[in-house]
């Protein structure tokens, strides 16, 4: 049985972008379909990990 989902977002980001990165993973499984539909019988949590591109 599946209890959890850990996933880790690895993105490579323009600095200038990287405030609009965090508000949209704050949203984000608000609007996954898949998220949704086993949200309350599988604990989700996600990470994002950015790395700054010039």
């Amino acid at each position: 049985m599946i209890r959890r989902i850990r996933v880790t977002y690895h993105l490579k980001i323009d600095p200038a972008h990287r405030e609009a990165a965090e508000r949209v993973h704050a949203v984000h499984a608000d609007y996954c379909p898949v998220a949704r539909s086993i949200s309350g019988c599988i604990d989700i949590t996600t990470s994002l990990v950015m790395e700054e591109v010039e």
